[in-house]
């Protein structure tokens, strides 16, 4: 995994700032370009560096344990207390926007889950920094929380900003989608809305009360299923998403069926494999199913909606724990940051196909193992 958080010891940083790497080495790595350069008055120039360092002439973060990773055109958080998080990686195709911790869903299996805490306009304002001083080379970022559409406003803004300054930029958005089963919020995003939008919506059953116990929302279902109508009607691209675990696992034959028969309109279904982190830990008996154990149910409906002709993928469960004929629909969905290959994997056949793991779930199968081609 990559650590996206460092720590070493500030001095001369009152404020946190928000910048992007100029220069970059083992030991060195300089930060300019801050959104509040000018009112702090800090000259254009932050350094970060491994060494320890006393008397230096301009704000500074020294003895940060390690610079690697760090490159020219990352966007860092620089705070007071010394703590550096890194918020875009130039380098990379697996960048988000985080909105808020917010939700009004409260899924058992929620990787992050969510929080009462007013923090809306303090993420609106960081994401606009980043925005800002992302490279215009970007070719795609996300946007991620909590529930996105909980900003209302705020959030065509950042789509505003996106267009303007990134206008080849794919955004994809991950939500509930229930926000779109209102008109009013349906008309708003029509003043915003572009093909570079994606939505990637989780529909969990074909039955409204299966949905929505898993997401503990009653009624989330219906505004769903009407929200992604809604998207539809203005063309707006979809993804539908299924968790597969031991709950969802039980009607995947059923909802495939609803798919392939009221929703073939959208762009992809993504079949994923659970992150166990969160609330997943608390709910184990509730959801935990060694992905060897759906292979049945899996390759059955991957294979209806191919039939189809309607674009399926499997994200974030590793070659191994696939069926033969089903692994060509499987890709590297998870985040390069948080992906990792086990010790076992060393001399697969498939390595270099295979999406690999969660480093961040706290259980993994007991199935994953080498493939070997004879």
């Amino acid at each position: 995994m990559i650590d996206l958080r460092r720590k070493g010891i500030a001095t001369s940083i009152p404020v946190s700032i928000v910048g992007r790497v100029s220069k970059a080495d083992s030991d060195f790595v300089v930060v300019s370009s801050q959104e509040n350069e000018l009112e702090q008055g800090f000259g254009g120039k932050v350094v970060l560096t491994t060494k320890s360092l006393s008397n230096f002439p301009q704000p500074l973060v020294h003895s940060v344990k390690s610079l690697e990773g760090i490159t020219v055109g990352d966007v860092i958080q620089i705070l007071p207390s010394g703590v550096l998080h890194v918020l875009f990686r130039a380098g990379s195709l697996d960048n988000s926007l985080f909105t808020t911790d917010q939700c009004n869903s409260n899924c058992l299996m929620c990787s992050q889950p969510p929080k009462k805490v007013d923090d809306i306009e303090y993420h609106f304002e960081l994401n606009c920094s980043i925005i800002r001083l992302m490279p215009a080379t970007t070719e795609i970022v996300g946007i991620t929380g909590g529930e996105p559409t909980l900003l209302g406003q705020k959030l065509f803004e950042m789509f505003r900003m996106l267009t303007e300054m990134h206008p080849h930029c794919l955004v994809h958005i991950l939500t509930n989608g229930r926000a779109f089963a209102y008109q009013s919020f349906v008309k708003q995003y029509l003043s915003v809305s572009t093909e570079n939008h994606i939505w990637g919506i989780p529909i969990y059953s074909d039955f409204y009360s299966d949905h929505d116990y898993i997401v503990q929302a009653k009624g989330a279902f219906n505004e769903t299923i009407q929200g992604i109508y809604n998207l539809a009607r203005i063309g707006a691209r979809i993804e539908l998403r299924i968790v597969v675990h031991k709950l969802t696992v039980l009607r995947l034959k059923q909802l495939t069926k609803f798919i392939s028969k009221n929703l073939t309109f959208v762009e992809r279904v993504a079949f994923m494999g659970l992150e166990y982190i969160g609330y997943t830990p608390f709910n184990d008996q509730l959801l935990w199913i060694d992905p060897l154990d759906f292979q049945e149910e899996l390759h059955d409906a991957v294979v209806l909606l191919d039939d189809l002709g309607i674009n399926v993928s499997i994200y974030n469960l590793p070659l191994c724990l696939l069926p033969k004929e089903v692994r060509r629909f499987a890709i590297k969905s998870i985040s390069d940051w948080k992906r990792e290959y086990l010790t076992m994997c060393t001399g697969c056949a498939l390595k270099t196909d295979c999406g690999g793991v969660f480093g961040t779930s706290k259980k993994l199968s007991e199935n994953i193992q080498a493939i070997r081609i004879e």
